[in-house]
């Protein structure tokens, strides 16, 4: 059978979903065939704007910055976990994990099947399942650097609350700040662990269905990924061209 290629990248759009606080992303003409002989695109977009991929400094100015890291972390024989039919906000534990963990290891890209990608572009996006730390620290000690999500992000993304601004006001007009504790800070605990470990470790987020690796694996055919990041100096993360390749 003929190697196939699969796109698993989003595509940057202007106004497309980003994390909740991030930089909106604008993608306008700044020069055209009509005024200058070219087209060129001006880009406006966050480190973490799309499919993306973080750093160890994504979470600690101590820790390596993308273009710090070798190249074999972006790529490899990839794993993929099957964790679809989780509710809104499910955590990921060890047990959930174990099959995948069992064929993973050192070198191995380990990618998170939720089918979140389906959400992609609504509010139910932002709901996704999450790890949990356990399931983090059980990737690490089974050798894994390397680990990508078809969702948002691996640990919980905060409810950001209305979307309307007249309505956030009036919750807040209606709500004393003494009845309702202010929601904590994100810990980000999965991304800690992941990308804290020995060596520095990666994530991608926001790739596309995971579906068609997973028949894939199922009937026995190898699948490699390829996550290459822009090459950004001192960065937290950059954008991603995710691609497959199933044997």
């Amino acid at each position: 059978m003929a190697a196939t290629l699969v796109d698993l990248t989003h595509q940057v759009t202007t106004a497309m979903p980003v994390y909740p606080g991030d930089p909106a992303v604008v993608l306008a003409p700044a020069l055209t065939t009509a005024t200058a002989g070219v087209n060129v695109l001006a880009l406006h977009l966050g480190s973490q704007s799309g499919t993306h991929v973080d750093a160890p400094y994504h979470v600690d100015v101590t820790w390596p910055t993308l273009d710090g890291l070798p190249l074999e972390r972006f790529t490899g024989p990839a794993v993929v976990a099957d964790l679809r039919g989780l509710e809104p906000r499910a955590e990921v534990t060890p047990e959930l994990l174990a099959p995948a963990l069992e064929r993973a290891g050192e070198g191995t890209v380990l990618l998170l099947a939720t089918g979140w990608a389906r959400h992609w572009g609504t509010d139910a996006y932002l709901a996704h399942p999450s790890l949990s730390t356990a399931a983090a620290e059980a990737i690490v000690a089974a050798g894994v650097r390397t680990v990508g999500v078809d969702a948002l992000s691996v640990d919980p993304t905060p409810d950001p609350g209305p979307g309307d601004p007249a309505v956030a006001a009036l919750l807040a007009d209606l709500t004393d700040e003494h009845d309702q504790p202010t929601a904590p800070e994100p810990t980000l605990a999965a991304h800690r662990v992941l990308l804290g470990a020995p060596g520095g470790g990666v994530i991608a987020e926001n790739l596309t269905d995971l579906r068609v690796l997973l028949e894939a694996q199922r009937a026995g055919r190898p699948v490699e990924v390829s996550l290459f990041p822009l090459r950004l100096v001192a960065a937290d993360g950059a954008p991603v061209r995710a691609v497959a390749r199933l044997g």
